[in-house]
């Protein structure tokens, strides 16, 4: 099962690095930019000092906090390619690292928000994600969430079609499904918000 999971982020690395170029011009491009804006706002309305953009691909979340020297900024992402174009979009503003989400290269207890946007439909554990973010979380800090979601007759047919393609989607969740994931990993979601028709942010909380 461990194995067969693997492929999903074989597939999401590979794809990634195929297209870092052309990313923010593509579909998928077009599809994450509407979200920003309700993601940026959540992290400036925490105040945070220390923000981690998980699966932060080409930096357009960070190189829109770049400017706030306040801020101190991280990113990871499973593709090399993807870093690398983070890099000239963030200049020295951020440390960035290759990595995978579920072993957060951080020590405990680091971040006061990590921001994790368009990126938690790839992840074949999201479970252990969330539990490598509540460890880097600090115990007061925000996980802040963006993500695609859809009606559910066309989110069955997408989740067949994830399981059968290569491009490294793994699962696209409903409000329930990411509230109740959320709370079984230790966490009290809040403030749930569809962006449009086909995305959503969600908050949450380190329970205690």
């Amino acid at each position: 099962m461990a194995s067969s999971k693997n492929i999903f982020k074989e597939n999401s690395k590979n794809n990634f690095n195929k297209h870092a170029e052309i990313y923010d011009e593509s579909d998928d491009g077009k599809f994450v930019a509407p979200m920003y804006g309700e993601i940026i706002s959540r992290i400036i309305s925490e105040k945070p000092k220390r923000v981690l953009d998980l699966g932060c691909g080409t930096g357009n979340v960070l190189k829109r906090l770049k400017e706030n020297k306040e801020i101190v900024l991280s990113g990871l992402d499973l593709s090399e390619n993807m870093i690398e174009i983070a890099k000239k979009n963030v200049g020295d503003r951020a440390e960035l690292k290759v990595g995978d989400a579920e072993y957060i290269p951080w020590n405990d207890d680091t971040f006061d928000v990590i921001v994790c946007n368009a990126s938690f439909h790839h992840y074949p554990n999201p479970e252990k994600v969330l539990l490598e973010m509540k460890r880097v979380l600090k115990k007061n800090g925000t996980l802040i969430i963006g993500d695609p979601t859809c009606p559910i007759m066309i989110r069955q047919i997408l989740n067949i079609f994830c399981k059968l393609s290569n491009n490294g989607d793994y699962r696209i969740y409903s409000k329930k499904e990411i509230e109740e994931m959320l709370l079984r990993c230790g966490f009290e979601p809040s403030d749930f918000k569809m962006i449009n028709w086909k995305s959503f942010a969600i908050n949450a909380k380190i329970v205690g």
